[in-house]
């Protein structure tokens, strides 16, 4: 029997407002959707609940990316944040939303009282999003939930920008980020991408801070075909 492949939303990469219809579930059959930020299913629809650029992820997950600023912590979540204040229990943790969160001065891998990081105002942290709700300080932790510090923890040097949520969850796409594919296949560099609508970005030279930096910022509103192009042409002017 011929497999049959998913049938692609039309809008994709397309800006879209509350109450688009991004797919007509009645003409796909056995096929499995899933459903990210800004859509819904009603009946035999999928609709944008906000206004934005339709993003799709292989195999097949639809959302709406938008330029929010504030961040709406939810558990899972890699975050950038920065350390604000210093408590015997917490680190006090600036991560663009609504309230500080609490990361724990044990929440490191191996962590003991003996061994506490000593954080100073300002130090830039990556971190996972551990508790999120309404009613309480969001809890984060440098630990994977293997209890290892894998890549996170504090980051330094490097240079700190803050871009939109939408941007940031497209830069950690998968697949890889086409914008990241380009500028990776020319220019060595770090990269940490905070869902928070933070991004940071380390070099061997300053030259290509400030290039990667500026793709970043610059590819808000373009689509992926539009990205690769710009990368082209930047990394053309540098040649």
């Amino acid at each position: 029997m011929e497999s049959r492949k998913p049938q692609r939303s039309a809008l994709v990469d397309s800006y879209v407002v509350p109450g688009d219809v991004i797919l007509d579930l009645a003409d796909m059959t056995n096929q499995t959707i899933k459903l990210g930020a800004g859509l819904r299913q009603d009946c035999d629809t999928i609709q944008a609940t906000s206004a934005g650029r339709l993003r799709l992820s292989k195999p097949n997950k639809y959302w709406v990316e938008n330029s929010q600023k504030r961040y709406v912590p939810s558990v899972e979540d890699t975050v950038l944040g920065i350390v604000v204040d210093t408590k015997p229990d917490n680190f006090l943790v600036d991560i663009k939303g609504p309230n500080l969160a609490f990361l724990p001065v044990l929440s490191f891998e191996g962590g003991t009282r003996r061994n506490i990081p000593k954080f100073e105002i300002g130090t830039l942290i990556y971190a996972r999003m551990v508790k999120a709700n309404s009613i309480m300080n969001p809890e984060l932790s440098c630990m994977d939930a293997s209890g290892k510090a894998a890549e996170f923890g504090q980051l330094k040097s490097g240079y700190t920008f803050e871009t939109s949520t939408g941007l940031a969850r497209m830069l950690l796409s998968s697949p890889t980020c086409p914008l990241l594919e380009a500028l990776g296949k020319k220019l060595s560099f770090e990269i940490a991408v905070g869902l928070n609508g933070r991004v940071w970005v380390n070099a061997p030279s300053p030259s290509n801070v400030i290039v990667v930096s500026s793709a970043i910022k610059e590819s808000e509103s373009y689509s992926r075909l539009q990205q690769k192009s710009m990368v082209e042409k930047l990394l053309a002017k540098l040649s």
